[in-house]
């Protein structure tokens, strides 16, 4: 079968926003106008689209990262037809993990803000996030028509609070119950969508009076913004004053490609107001597969050479499963995304990470709770397959004689831990099966049993996430369980950079002990664990006693220095030291390393987390 839409058209895009921002409404909204839903679903009378478990229905927000596949071409039907993949992320703190393998897995985001809260504490988190994986950005600013909305206001949020460099390419007209419609900076018009078809229409006017001053200065700020990643650009513009908008248009999508601007429009999903401009700047600024570098693994030689799959049907095939989901009536479904090459329904392909062969048994493309049957996949799709038996998120599947490992994600660990048991006895093996398919499918969940007191422990993000699981087994496995108290698992870090020393002698007849070390240790970003460093020069501590230090440090900090939880978050260096001839021993720099590492620690401001 020959590619029906070339990959240039393609656009894998992630809608990452706040809890409250309005992102379900806005992705139902995107659905409508692109097509693939007849009747609009809102979320507070709980029948959108895109959450499809009960819980999500019941709560009102987002926790499954569900794709979905819809079709694009412009307000004025301008373009060919693209492919524009979403992937719907939770917003709610505890689901950041869902957000985490999105974002693996896109080529773009479009951040959805709302008019009045701005950019809130998970905003920033989710911001964090797509920095790590470099993921060009646009930003909707949602819900203009509540009380107190300012679309300005949060462009400037966007700059003060998350380092982002926003450009508005649309001026609201009105705002709160006065919101009417935007003025396109780029071709200076306002627009007002047509209230009776539910915004699928619009009329074009000139600019009010009162507005046309503002928008010519926030256009001249976007051209200027265009202009800068471009020396041809910059040169006409500094000649002239001006840009045609398509040189505009250029220059604003090659630097939100380069991340380094963040084009901003807005609108009321709700009033079916701005989700039809936001539709086409998805297509004119955000990359396709073929606009971002090639992704890079690791092949299955004994170099374990780096090599990059470019985005072609012509390359061998490479995808990411992103996500395991159970389905009421197919069982498990794997969400993947194909990076190169082409793989058809009943093909085998390799899992590098499991050693194992798997088999695709049906290949099925998304729309958020329906689903299509299709017959193959190529470079740029997301789709999900029905019969792998022992994928897991995070592992590659390639093909079975050109073999890849790609990068795997890296998942937080658990905050929170509670007990569980059955009500009854007989539901005890029904519940470990239960709890083994939860945790397979999200990472972030964990099950275990307590060696001393016998009991399950469940740990995940936070009481929702936990919440959600016990739900969840409920409604799909039919097993009543109560749940303990909640145990914190408490940490330890430090607050500030300081240097110790660690010296260990023992002189009692016949051979002595002796280590002597000087660390370095500073504080981490949250999350980043620990780093050992070896910077020793000239062999004041011999090589072979330097993984004993390493070692000697890691116990100390699993012992805690506060109150004996462990320390995380914490880059040490050793970077000198001493050592005897006779008496010196991989123990003696063990224990050497553990009481430099205390002793520092005390005085580096230790906090528990």
């Amino acid at each position: 079968m020959a590619r029906k839409t070339p990959i240039e058209r393609y656009r894998n895009i992630g809608i990452m926003a706040h809890i409250d921002a309005g992102k379900t409404t806005t992705t139902e909204r995107v659905l409508f106008y692109t097509g693939m839903s007849h009747k609009i679903g809102e979320v507070h009378d709980g029948a959108a689209t895109m959450d499809w478990m009960e819980q999500e229905q019941e709560r009102g927000i987002t926790i499954t990262s569900a794709a979905t596949t819809c079709f694009w071409e412009g307000m004025d039907k301008q373009f060919d037809q693209h492919r524009i993949n979403i992937i719907d992320t939770p917003g709610h703190v505890d689901f950041t993990i869902e957000v985490e393998r999105s974002l693996r897995v896109l080529d773009g985001a479009c951040a959805v803000f709302c008019a009045v809260g701005g950019v809130e504490p998970q905003s920033e988190t989710v911001w964090r996030q797509a920095n790590r994986y470099e993921v060009p950005r646009m930003a909707f600013v949602n819900k203009m028509d509540r009380s107190g909305a300012d679309f300005l206001r949060v462009v400037a949020q966007l700059k003060e609070r998350l380092g982002a460099n926003p450009v508005p390419m649309q001026l609201n007209i009105g705002a709160e119950e006065d919101f009417e419609g935007v003025i396109d900076l780029v071709r200076m018009k306002a627009i007002f969508w047509n209230e009776a078809d539910m915004g699928a229409t619009y009329e074009e006017r000139d600019i009010p009076a009162e507005l046309q001053d503002k928008a010519a200065d926030l256009r001249d700020l976007m051209i200027e913004a265009a202009a800068e990643g471009n020396e041809e650009l910059m040169e006409k513009y500094l000649e002239g004053g001006d840009l045609s908008n398509e040189e505009i248009k250029q220059g604003i999508r090659l630097r939100t490609l380069a991340n380094e601007i963040v084009p901003c429009f807005c609108g009321s999903a709700f009033k079916n107001k701005g989700v039809q401009a936001m539709l086409d700047a998805i297509v004119e600024y955000m990359p396709s597969p073929a606009d971002v570098p090639a992704i890079t693994g690791v092949l299955d030689d004994a170099a374990e050479t780096v090599a990059a799959r470019p985005p072609s049907d012509e390359q061998p095939f490479a995808a990411l499963a992103f996500k395991i989901a159970t389905d009421p009536f197919v069982g498990t479904l794997t969400f993947f995304r194909v990076y190169s090459g082409v793989v058809n329904s009943g093909d085998f392909v390799y899992n590098p990470v499991k050693s194992r062969k798997e088999r695709f048994g049906r290949i099925v493309q998304m729309h958020a709770n329906s689903r299509e049957e299709i017959k193959e996949v190529r470079a740029g799709d997301i789709a999900a397959a029905v019969g792998l038996k022992d994928v897991t998120t995070g592992d590659t599947l390639c093909d079975l004689k050109q073999v890849i490992t790609l990068e795997r994600m890296e998942f937080p660990e658990p905050v929170i831990s509670v007990a569980i048991e059955p009500k009854t006895k007989p539901d005890q093996e029904k519940m470990g099966v239960a709890l083994g398919k939860l945790a397979q499918e999200d990472p972030s969940f964990r099950v275990h049993t307590d060696e001393e007191s016998g009991q399950t422990i469940i740990s995940g993000m936070g009481e929702l996430h936990l919440d959600i699981i016990v739900d969840r087994m409920r409604r799909e496995f039919k097993v009543e369980a109560n749940v303990g108290a909640p145990q914190v698992a408490y940490r330890e870090t430090i607050r500030k950079s300081v240097e110790a020393e660690g010296k260990f002698v023992r002189q009692s007849g016949g051979r002595g002990q002796y280590g002597h070390v000087w660390l370095r240790l500073e504080p981490q970003e949250p999350g980043t664990g620990y780093e050992f460093v070896n910077e020793i020069v000239g062999g004041v501590v011999p090589r072979e006693y330097i993984n004993a230090v390493d070692k000697g440090i890691q116990e100390q900090m699993e012992n805690g220095v506060i109150a004996g939880f462990p320390v995380v978050d914490v880059k040490v260096s050793l970077f000198d030291g001493s050592y005897h001839d006779v008496d010196s021993s991989e123990m003696a720099f063990k224990i050497a390393g553990s009481m430099g590492f205390k002793n520092g620690a005390a005085k580096a401001s230790p906090v528990l987390l």
